[in-house]
């Protein structure tokens, strides 16, 4: 009679050392915050503008339902609307 010279584990106690590993942890977006400038930094003497969201949006991770306020630089406004994400001034 041959005897069995693998080291292989059986499959019942592989598959439990699987599920004992931890899953990575996922990170939580942030709610919106009390209405501050948003989005990229204003240039040197620039106003923030108040622009309306028309769509859902993220920025720098925090989510934006539509029809939330921001401000947010100038520029920043412009490409809001320009790619349909805030109402038309």
């Amino acid at each position: 009679m041959a005897t069995n010279s693998t080291t292989k584990k059986p499959a019942a106690d592989a598959a439990a050392e699987e599920t004992t590993e931890a899953a990575p942890a996922r990170t939580a977006r942030k709610a919106a915050p009390d209405p501050d400038v948003v989005g990229p930094a204003l240039p040197a003497g620039a106003e923030p503008v108040a622009v309306t969201l028309a769509h859902h949006h993220t920025i720098d991770g925090t989510d934006y339902p539509p029809g939330a306020k921001l401000l947010v630089s100038p520029d920043y406004a412009q490409r809001l609307r320009g790619q349909g994400y805030a109402t038309p001034a």
